[in-house]
């Protein structure tokens, strides 16, 4: 079982990041003490119990199928939390037949196949791709309201999990970052993927910023806490890491958590691969952070030429200025693609 009060902390950045109402996600983490599976004031039966009362009685389906997406964080571990995500993908679907611009897109590569959702994809009108991920546990499901902004924003918009997460079956490792080449080879007749922004938080910033340092297709990075070196390589830093985080990376590497070390260290972004980004990288730090060594946040700006930082004094994630975050990374997006001024006439 999950150390309750470890799930509590990390849920809520989750839950505002999801605009769900505050006096819901209170409610219902001030009735859980256990996380037996199913058990009476469990994680996973108390976040169930909510979602079924949204979807069934007040018939708010997209406030219901992100607290089935909860009821299953951080990972599936049990029968309880496998049905909150079969809820999760079911309910969804009722909620995405109302907003029909919003389309699946299917990958396959290699070991595996993941699904995305898109909007905006057009054969006709291709519009520069903006591509949304987050971290270990998140659920594309989650981030999916963010493609109904398609339209207004004059772009394409993809949300993507990360390898082993929700309905992602590719391995998670050291090249788990060519999913997202194939994700813009697979849209490549639809959007301007010469032109892609990754909105990508957490270890998929990892990706995002792994993958520019080989496909010139991504223009810009916007990325919240993600781990870029010495997370990897420091085992002093991993042993001391919350009990969550390692019992997830070892279910999605497939690893044993007390051989973590010897497949993460192969993971770091060198000094020559960061230093050869042209691209804008925008990143917010938490000074308090207890995933993400302060050491990374130095590692970019000693070797970035293009990068913004965005720090507050708070723990991973910055649960306290969400609001904050979220207004910054869209302001960060909007500068990077925002055409150029023209230099004044001589």
């Amino acid at each position: 079982m999950n150390d309750v009060e470890e799930l509590k902390q990390f849920a809520m950045v989750h839950a505002k990041a999801q605009n769900l109402p505050p006096e819901l996600y209170e409610a219902i983490l001030a009735y859980i003490h256990t996380d037996q599976d199913g058990g009476k004031g469990s994680w996973s039966g108390a976040w169930s119990a909510a979602a079924r009362e949204l979807e069934i009685t007040r018939s708010e389906l997209q406030q219901s199928y992100l607290c089935y997406g909860m009821a299953r964080f951080p990972f599936i571990d049990g029968v309880t939390r496998q049905a909150a995500y079969d809820n999760c993908l079911r309910v969804f679907d009722r909620w995405r037949q109302e907003h029909p611009a919003i389309e699946p897109v299917d990958v396959e590569l290699g070991e595996g196949r993941f699904r995305c959702w898109a909007a905006g994809l057009s054969a006709t009108d291709p519009k520069p791709l903006v591509l949304v991920m987050g971290g270990i546990v998140s659920l594309k499901e989650q981030w999916a309201p963010i493609l109904l902004q398609a339209e207004a924003l004059g772009m394409a918009m993809l949300v993507a999990e990360l390898p082993g997460v929700g309905e992602n079956t590719l391995p998670y490792d050291a090249g788990s970052w060519r999913m997202l080449s194939a994700v813009l080879d697979a849209v490549a007749e639809r959007a301007d993927v010469t032109r892609t922004y990754a909105v990508a938080n957490s270890f998929s910033g990892h990706l995002a910023l792994r993958c520019a340092c080989e496909d010139p297709r991504i223009r810009g990075i916007v990325t919240t806490g993600a781990p870029v070196t010495e997370f990897f390589t420091d085992a002093a830093w991993q042993r001391q890491l919350p009990t969550i985080t390692v019992d997830t990376l070892a279910r999605l590497t497939a690893t044993p958590a007390a051989g973590l070390h010897g497949v993460l260290r192969e993971w770091a972004l060198t000094e020559a691969q960061l230093a050869g980004l042209d691209i804008p990288v925008a990143y917010t730090a938490s000074l308090r952070d207890e995933i993400i060594p302060a050491g990374d946040t130095e590692m970019l700006r000693k070797h970035v030429r293009a990068l913004t930082v965005n720090e507050f004094d708070d723990v991973h994630a910055s649960p306290a200025h969400v609001e904050e975050t979220m207004r910054w990374t869209v302001e960060s997006l909007f500068a990077m693609f925002a055409p150029t001024p023209a230099p004044p006439a001589p």
